[in-house]
């Protein structure tokens, strides 16, 4: 006989709540202290000279951050999102110009294409891998098409030699949102690094953890003095003798300070171990969770390795009988932590549907009236995306805590007994 689940009255199989996720030491409370010490906090000059890149900490992880990942030039930024501004800036998007990117993400990925005046175009996922589906993509490039943003979603890249394949054949830039995948790889290379742009964000639950901030990771020369520009007050310091050097020169204080430069420079050293124990945790999963009706535990590419920001289910619901929300609720009742039903779909925020994004018109998507094209957002453009936010997706958000082997197998526990007693939630 079973017994009874928590939700009906029975006793809860985790009890306790959970130990979250510690990321700060004594390691970075030196290098916090050290900073502070030196009486410098920052030592970036909006204008031209040595200090336009910024002080020391800031200088010195960004030389260890290009070294670490393999890349020509790595720049900090005071958040992710200031990246990923500075990422759709540093290519010459125009106004009216498309970028696609995935539906299943945070809004900051659309949020920078419409900084710039550009238009967001959304392309559905792969139901595996919950990545950007290079076949989707390429159904929606049109002459207006600058760029393609990919999302290394969850802890694993996007298909990047796909999406180059298609960037190359239609003169597009490819640009990564590698927030939640840093120290993750495909084949030798680490994610992220693929793209014309990419980079990471250093946010308090993220791998690599400064408080804020953001690495910008290229190899163009070229791309990586705009990035740094667009960071610091672009248009005090550029001095061109080309017209088209002005395009996107709009600078901002996007400047990452030291004492966050120095934290996340004893957080890189860490990132190897820390990717480790996420991928343990997800190991003890697969094998308690794997032989459960209707669940698929997470996909991993071939050659490529999956870093577990988040660990993602997706559950066959018609073979099931149970609806999810039943599930999620019984889960939760039995004391399992971080549970996530859906993710996100961006798509159908109404800044999309009804197409308003400043002023109380339709900008900028009015700049493309009378072109014959009328982009379509909201319910049913996504199918697969909203499927798996609606129905079928359970994620358990493996950054928020410690989940040593015992606890994970409490975790496992608490599904095999929601699992045992289906029939109760029918």
């Amino acid at each position: 006989m079973t017994a009874s689940l928590a939700i009906n009255g029975g006793k809860p199989t985790i009890d306790r709540d959970l130990q979250f996720f510690q990321s700060m030491g004594m390691d970075e409370e030196e290098a916090a202290a050290r900073v502070v010490r030196s009486g410098v906090l920052s030592a970036y000059i909006g204008a031209p000279g040595e200090m336009f890149m910024g002080g020391t900490e800031v200088r010195s992880f960004e030389k260890k951050a290009a070294e670490y990942f393999g890349v020509r030039h790595a720049l900090g930024v005071n958040s992710w999102t200031s990246g990923l501004i500075a990422e759709v800036g540093a290519i010459g998007v125009e106004p009216g110009d498309e970028v696609i990117t995935t539906p299943w993400t945070m809004s900051a990925t659309a949020m920078a294409i419409l900084h710039w005046n550009a238009i967001p175009v959304f392309a559905d996922i792969h139901p595996e891998t919950f990545n950007i589906d290079p076949e989707s993509v390429r159904k929606l490039i049109t002459p207006r098409t600058k760029a393609i943003m990919a999302v290394d979603i969850f802890g694993q890249t996007a298909d990047v030699e796909a999406l180059r394949t298609i960037a190359a054949k239609h003169g597009l830039k490819l640009l990564g949102d590698t927030a939640q995948a840093p120290g993750a790889r495909r084949e030798s290379d680490f994610t992220g690094t693929g793209y014309d742009i990419g980079g990471f964000s250093l946010n308090y639950h993220k791998h690599i953890h400064c408080g804020e901030g953001g690495i910008l990771v290229t190899d163009d020369d070229t791309m990586a003095e705009r990035l740094a520009l667009i960071r610091n007050h672009a248009e005090s310091v550029i001095k061109p003798t080309d017209r088209s050097q002005l395009v996107n020169m709009i600078g901002y204080n996007f400047r990452m300070g030291e004492i966050e430069a120095a934290i996340a420079s004893v957080q890189l050293d860490k990132l190897e171990h820390r990717v480790a124990d996420r991928q343990r945790v997800a190991a003890e999963l697969n094998e308690g969770l794997g032989a459960l009706e209707g669940v698929s535990t997470p996909k991993v590419i071939e050659n490529g390795t999956h870093v577990y920001y988040v660990y993602g289910l997706t559950l066959d619901v018609n073979a099931l009988g149970v609806s999810r929300a039943a599930i999620i609720g019984a889960l939760k009742a039995e004391g399992v932590p971080g549970l996530m039903p859906g993710y996100q779909n961006i798509h159908r925020l109404p800044i999309f549907t009804e197409q308003c994004a400043y002023g109380t018109g339709s900008f900028p998507w009015s700049l493309r009236e009378g072109e014959g094209r009328n982009l379509a957002y909201g319910a049913g453009t996504c199918p697969v995306a909203e499927d798996l936010h609606d129905n079928r997706f359970i994620g358990i958000n493996l950054c928020m805590f410690q989940f040593p082997s015992e606890d994970v197998a409490e975790v496992v526990s608490a599904f095999r007994k929601v699992w045992d007693n289906l029939d109760a939630l029918k």
